[in-house]
């Protein structure tokens, strides 16, 4: 193996080969490169090197991500991440790479590399503002909880893979460490208890049900207990037994003991501790804390006030085109009264799980025979419809993603949550299926990761803005797409966007103009179809993600806004494929960049179509 130096070297070497050869080829003597030529190629070599040696420390220092990529040298870690030892040694990292890459010289670089450069900087300078805040005291919430998440991992239907012999035992290394990581969430709640750092206290006596649907008495019922169960053919027989009398010492002497050690410490030190208020905005420094969500989810400069009054708009209007889909079906009334009419009728819902699971899966060709009518480049990996775990399932989001390996070796999963069949109505389906899967968070997210040219943190990384805004753009895409051609899908797709702008109000309502949780769920109830259910999920999710509900909608205006822009500038020389691919093909961009990076685009392509249509004229 190189090491860096020597990467670096050999990086450089072949650059100076391409400029002396592209010198050659005018006639040009190697000695009469230009010298910028030559300093711009080891600025750039140094960049590669500086952002490749930046994401392997990453992977080092934070092992689930190597395993989530399908890196599995360190399947076996699972690093003390709370600690505030850790909290100091990330700032110091941060400013140490900012500093570095800051001797590099930008305006020696051009095209990707100055676009890897800004989103480097940009992203080091928000984590290094966001040290401030005491994120590490607040480690749990219903959620996400380390808990959760690591019986998600063992049981064998996500990240963690079980192929073989080794990869069991590296899980039993992660079990190991399982126990100093749960003291260190109790540590740190107590210390955040002390502070005033707390969550809202309806919010967190949701986890203990969590907590509990893993405290079993026969072994065989634990979701831990599942990998055992279905050995794969590499893991020898002479194995198996050893394999499965270690886990089930594990779970009843580590990992079960753990959940009920935090159990006993939520129920009689943190939940009596918790809140009564809801707002980030009334923890110390809440204030500037939501501030900085509200910039940090959206990449833009946009106020809450602002955002606010735009979600009050957009409710209004989408408001309006579900009035046209009423009197398109010819229902009378008022616009409450479609909602419980929708909500009434049971056509309109499963009830057997499995069939909603099916009716996923069949859409899942439907959606991608259509995909060629606007895009000309697509994800080689496929996806899996699954079920959301049932543990987690009552406190979960109505649908999510779980992006597959680069490699294929593992699909993208696309979770659907089927605690209430109810919240699942069969004419918002076809407009979810699209917004975590294809053309949205899966084809996206699949997208950028098998660009192998792009620098790795920009294939497994990203900005949420872009992430859900392209999603939520995706979803506006199906009814050119020839998806939604009967009036109660695409009502099912308004339906949707409804909830993306009500959260715009009630994010910043919430946090920003004092809102209470009841006046929030009452908000949503009274300006939408959802189940009740449905709306409190949200409503407590935007609770503790202060700031990530806003990425929605604010995302998808970008990158609307710009496809106007595009289509006005250009004219007949606009190209939705093209249009798609330009927007996807760099990874997920700040909005900033993103809109710089489109509008470079639209004038070199309004320059390519001014200069074909001189030459049709001359000719």
């Amino acid at each position: 193996m190189l090491d860096s130096k020597a990467i670096l070297l050999l990086v450089v070497l072949v650059a100076l080969t391409n400029v002396t050869a592209s010198a050659h080829a005018q006639s040009r003597q190697p000695s009469e490169i230009e010298p910028n030529a030559i300093e711009a190629a080891v600025e750039a070599a140094k960049l590669e090197q500086l952002l490749e040696d930046y994401f392997e420390e990453g992977l080092q220092r934070g092992p689930i991500l190597a395993t989530s990529i399908g890196d599995p040298r360190y399947n076996d870690q699972l690093p003390n991440f709370l600690s505030e030892e850790r909290q100091v040694e990330n700032l110091q990292l941060e400013e140490r790479w900012l500093a570095q890459i800051q001797k590099i010289d930008r305006e020696l670089l051009s095209g990707q590399d100055r676009l890897s450069y800004d989103i480097f900087v940009y992203e080091r300078e928000m984590a290094i503002e966001g040290s401030r805040f005491p994120f590490h005291l607040l480690p749990i919430n219903q959620m996400f909880s380390i808990p959760s998440f690591f019986a998600q991992l063992g049981s064998g239907g996500s990240i963690q893979p079980f192929r073989n012999e080794e990869d069991y035992r590296d899980f039993l290394g992660r079990i190991d460490k399982l126990g100093a990581l749960i003291d260190q969430a109790i540590e740190n709640m107590r210390a955040g208890v002390a502070a005033g750092v707390v969550q809202p206290k309806p919010l967190m006596e949701k986890v203990l049900p969590q907590l509990e649907a893993h405290f079993v008495d026969d072994v065989t019922e634990s979701v831990f207990y599942r990998p055992l169960q279905s050995f794969p053919d590499e893991v020898p027989e002479a194995a198996r037994a050893e394999l499965t009398a270690a886990y089930e010492k594990a779970i009843l002497e580590q990992i079960i003991p753990a959940y009920k050690k935090l159990h006993t410490f939520m129920v009689e030190e943190y939940i009596p501790g918790c809140r009564e208020t809801t707002a980030i905005a009334d923890l110390p420094d809440g204030k500037a804390w939501y501030a900085y969500q509200v910039r940090t989810m959206t990449t833009t400069d946009m106020a809450p006030d602002e955002i606010h009054q735009f979600g009050v708009e957009e409710v209004a209007r989408i408001h309006g085109e579900m009035r046209d889909v009423m009197e398109e079906v010819g229902f009378e009334g008022e616009l409450q009264g479609f909602f419980e009419h929708l909500e009434a009728e049971e056509r309109f819902y499963y009830t057997d799980e499995e069939e909603l699971l099916q009716g996923y899966r069949d859409l899942q060709g439907k959606v991608n025979e259509a995909l060629p009518k606007l895009f000309d480049i697509f994800p080689k990996a496929d996806y899996e419809v699954k079920a959301v775990p049932e543990f987690m399932a009552q406190s979960s989001a109505g649908a999510f993603y779980q992006p597959g390996t680069p490699d294929g070796s593992r699909p993208g999963a696309f979770f659907v949550n089927t605690y209430n069949l109810k919240a699942q109505a069969k004419f918002g389906m076809t407009t979810l299926s699209i917004h975590e899967a294809s053309p949205g968070h899966h084809f996206q997210i699949s997208i950028a990761q098998e660009i192998e040219d792009l620098p790795r943190f920009r294939r497994f990384g990203g900005q949420t803005a872009f992430f859900e805004g392209w999603a939520l753009y995706a979803e506006s895409l199906g009814k050119e797409m020839g998806l939604l051609d009967d009036p109660y899908d695409y009502y099912g797709r308004l339906s949707d966007e409804l909830l993306r702008a009500m959260r715009l109000v009630v994010d910043t309502g919430l946090h920003y103009k004092g809102w209470s949780r009841e006046r929030a769920i009452e908000y949503m109830l009274e300006n939408s179809s959802m189940a009740e259910s449905d709306v409190i999920a949200e409503v407590e999710r935007y609770i503790v993600f202060a700031g990530q509900a806003l990425a929605y909608k604010v995302g998808q205006r970008v990158i609307a806004g710009l496809r106007a822009e595009a289509e006005a500038e250009l004219g007949d020389g606009f190209d939705i494929k093209v249009f798609h691919r330009a927007v996807l093909e760099d990874g997920a961009l700040p909005m900033k960049v993103l809109q710089t990076k489109i509008r470079e685009w639209i004038d070199e392509r309004k320059g390519a179509v001014e200069v074909e249509s001189g030459a049709a004229l001359k000719g």
